[in-house]
């Protein structure tokens, strides 16, 4: 018989890949967001809409379910969440607790958690050249004001819930996720996703915005490896907080100009100081993922910059053809 599981998040980007998975690996999978999937139906067997901010629907949501994968969040990219703490602090606190408290009254054997590289404190990225971020630094604390103090105080709820009640939970931080189906417009996309929409856009030769000056860098993990480190991570019997993320550094200039070359563009770069940017520095030690897995993300970041520009060039691609069908 099928294990029965649940996704919250499922309409959004990782949800919606993790779902598709989980169903090709046999799984019942039961999807909950606020939205149904933006880029293609759910391979779900069950989707409803529910707001989990609300203690009954969190209920509803997880009842005669084995597993919960939540992976549910209002969020963003760094012009949002930097800009929106309250709303993202209020929201996360609401939805995380009650999927939280909800799974373990509903007898869920095990809850993975979605936390976030946001909760690392600032003072230890402060340089471009910053070292990678191994999970014992979250303290002492100082994580990213909003976003990353829910975070924080979340990975500690489900350790709580762990050690007092008995509930087997797991916590991943992710470090910047993307590839194809991931949210490119709008002021809530990644880096990633809006540096190909920028280049897709731009004229050949061309110029772009960069925010900030250029140089604060980042690592990035592919979808792909995202889910199969979710898949392995929810398998182990590894029960703290656990980095799910790549090593490979690069600064915003470095992602624009492998960007500019995958899509075969000249491509000046325009930067502009007064726009968020973040801590200077951030990255991954992989040293505990490789040694509690006996695995990490293995795909380049050029290799996976290439499938999530083709995609968001065939997305605008689409939109133009619409777009001049509706016209004529």
């Amino acid at each position: 018989m099928a294990i029965r599981v649940l996704v919250t998040g499922a309409g959004g980007f990782i949800g919606h890949h993790l779902t598709a998975y989980l169903v090709s690996k046999g799984y019942w999978v039961r999807g909950v967001d606020l939205k149904h999937p933006e880029f293609g139906a759910t391979s779900a067997q069950e989707f409803q809409r529910l707001d989990l901010r609300q203690p009954e629907e969190a209920l509803e949501a997880t009842c005669g379910v084995e597993e919960v994968y939540h992976l549910a969040a209002d969020m963003g990219g760094i012009g949002f969440i930097s800009g929106n703490h309250a709303l993202l602090a209020r929201n996360n606190t609401s939805i995380d607790l009650n999927t939280l408290d909800a799974a373990f009254h509903s007898g869920v054997r095990r809850f993975l958690y979605s936390s976030s590289a946001c909760i690392y404190p600032q003072y230890m990225q402060k340089s471009p050249g910053v070292a990678p971020l191994a999970e014992h630094m979250a303290w002492p604390a100082d994580p990213e004001e909003g976003y990353g103090l829910e975070k924080l105080y979340m990975e500690k709820m489900c350790q709580y819930y762990r050690e007092d009640l008995g509930f087997e939970t797991r916590v991943a931080r992710f470090h910047n996720v993307y590839g194809p189906m991931g949210i490119w417009e709008g002021g809530r996309e990644k880096a990633p996703a809006a540096m190909c929409r920028k280049v897709a856009l731009a004229a050949n030769p061309g110029e772009i915005e960069i925010w900030g000056d250029g140089l604060q860098t980042r690592s990035y993990m592919y979808i792909d490896d995202c889910i199969e480190g979710i898949d392995r991570l929810m398998r182990s019997d590894f029960r703290q907080p656990l980095n799910v993320g790549t090593e490979e550094l690069v600064s915003a200039d470095e992602l624009a100009d492998m960007v500019a070359a995958i899509a075969g563009k000249n491509i000046a770069k325009r930067h502009d100081r007064s726009r968020p940017q973040g801590v200077r520095g951030r990255n991954s030690d992989n040293s505990l993922l490789r040694k509690t897995l006996g695995w990490e993300p293995q795909t380049p970041l050029r290799r996976g910059l290439a499938a999530t520009y083709r995609w968001i060039e065939g997305e605008l691609a689409k939109r133009d053809a619409e777009a001049l069908a509706a016209r004529a």
